[in-house]
């Protein structure tokens, strides 16, 4: 094993899931579903056809697999599922596929909105399946938790679907981090830009017919029952209004209130911008600070801006606290979204020199990602660590120390293809390797939840002005009765879950 710093070497029992010793695919799984040999086709199903769960679908299948079944609440959203995979039977209840095709299925793909992840998951787990859950892993912190004690009980393959942890940049941020090279880090700065749809609301449209194709009950699922709308004159206006200069959306005719999309920024359907692009900008930070709802000390919003009483704001600001990591010092993470640019520039940093040059220092990653800006910094003793995108781009501050930089050895096994085709399919045929007997794949529930459960918080923390402490034992903001509320979804009658 390369050497790497005393400092940091603890993380071995971390790394051993992701870097097996002899390799991927040198472990057998022990899912109920037994051991199956790498050329063996996996039968595979999805909970969503279009969208999001039809990419990922198709990366995991990658013409290898078979897709034996698809459920989908909308058939017009599921058209390009149903059209790729002709063959495969359909449904718009995802229990009835469970029901009806369970002895047949390996393996569930899942891309529904946030607040229905919990639910699909652990009923695909519960029958032995292996699950690859799109991100945010869950939509409150209760249910994360729910699943990693879920995948530890039932055994099967597990991911969330984060790119960014098959990307060779978020291992060598970790790499060059675990060296010593920036030092200690204390602080850590990330940041995203407007919302790519409407928050901030301020009314809810009249009721207006249900499309013949979509199963709205279904849609709604364990979320507390209203009417569906596709939306009015005045909120047509709100999105050409707020969607202008600076703006990331106008109307879409394409998108109702609610769904197939918006529901993004609903408090009861999804996590915002925490869940959306959070979850990857600060994947980096997650995995080379050891992060975890374990060290959390408190979580506060210190902006909130354009907010309604049923979306998340259009602008927010949030400090997460952490205590000690094994040898590593305490640490904050800066987080703020609806920014128009880079919301931290290193105080030190020359007037007018730029954070990063594409094409200076170790390239790294595929090469449409080198020359993405800058959107998290980690803030060192010794210097400035930077990533970009899903951490896809990484380099040090000020360019000039990148330009003649020596990576250190590697430590993480890097995944298979991600530098060769596309980190997305990567991502998804790791958790296929893992389905199929390999090592656990490298977002894991066993990762995924942890990071996920602090993550979420911040989305809860947007309710409230003021510092809300963690108890992580009783699983509530000791502080804050009432904030706790947002850890815990009420479910409607007949979709409660548990372990």
């Amino acid at each position: 094993m390369p050497q790497i710093s005393r400092r940091y070497f603890f993380y071995g029992t971390l790394l051993a899931g992701a870097i097996p010793s002899a390799g991927f695919g040198s472990a057998k799984s022990l899912t109920r579903l037994g051991y199956k040999s790498p050329n063996e086709k996996l039968n595979l199903a999805a909970i969503g056809a279009g969208g999001q769960p039809f990419s990922d679908l198709s990366d995991a299948w990658a013409g290898v697999e078979n897709v034996v079944a698809l459920a989908d609440v909308d058939w017009v959203r599921a058209t390009p599922g149903f059209k790729k995979w002709p063959n495969a039977t359909r449904y718009k209840d995802f229990r009835q596929m469970l029901s009806k095709q369970g002895r047949e299925i390996d393996a569930v793909v899942i891309g529904t909105p946030d607040h229905m992840h919990a639910t699909c998951a652990l009923a695909c787990m519960e029958l032995g399946k292996h699950v690859y859950v799109e991100k945010p892993l869950t939509h409150t912190a209760w249910e994360a938790r729910l699943l990693a004690r879920a995948a530890e009980k039932y055994k099967v393959a597990t991911q969330m679907g984060n790119q960014g942890y098959s990307h060779e940049a978020t291992r060598v941020a970790c790499e060059i981090f675990w060296s010593g090279e920036i030092g200690e880090v204390r602080e850590v700065h990330a940041w995203h830009g407007k919302p790519g749809w409407p928050q901030g609301m301020q009314t809810i449209p009249a009721p207006t017919p249900v499309p013949e194709t979509l199963d709205w009950d279904l849609w709604l699922g364990g979320a507390a029952r209203r009417e569906f709308t596709v939306g009015d004159a005045a909120y047509r206006q709100f999105c050409e209004e707020h969607g202008g200069k600076g703006g990331t959306f106008g109307y879409d005719p394409n998108f109702n209130f609610y769904q197939p999309f918006n529901w993004r920024g609903f408090f009861d359907f999804g996590s915002g911008l925490f869940g959306d692009w959070g979850v990857h900008i600060m994947g980096p930070a997650n995995w080379a600070l050891q992060l975890s709802p374990a060290s959390l000390i408190s979580v506060e919003a210190t902006k909130r801006e354009g907010g309604s009483s049923f979306t998340y704001p259009v602008r927010n600001a949030t400090k997460y606290e952490f205590g000690p990591r094994g040898s590593m010092p305490p640490v904050t993470i800066y987080w703020s979204d609806g920014n128009t640019g880079p919301a931290y520039r290193p105080p030190d940093l020359p007037a007018g020199e730029p954070m990063k040059v594409p094409d200076e220092g170790p390239q790294v990653g595929l090469v449409g990602n080198r020359g993405r800006s800058y959107n998290l910094i980690f803030v060192g003793s010794k210097g400035y660590l930077g990533t970009s995108g899903r951490g896809e781009g990484v380099g040090l501050l000020p360019a000039s120390r990148w330009e003649n930089y020596k990576l250190p050895p590697q430590y993480l096994q890097r995944s298979p293809g991600a530098n060769i085709d596309n980190d997305h399919k990567a991502h998804c045929r790791d958790w296929i390797r893992a389905c199929k007997g390999g090592a656990p794949a490298c977002s894991n529930f066993s990762i995924a939840a942890p990071y996920t459960e602090w993550l979420v918080l911040g989305a809860a923390a947007s309710h409230y002005d003021g510092k809300l402490l963690w108890d992580n034992q009783k699983m509530e903001f000791s502080n804050n009765k009432d904030a706790t509320r947002w850890i815990k979804p009420s479910f409607r009658k007949g979709w409660n879950i548990k372990v």
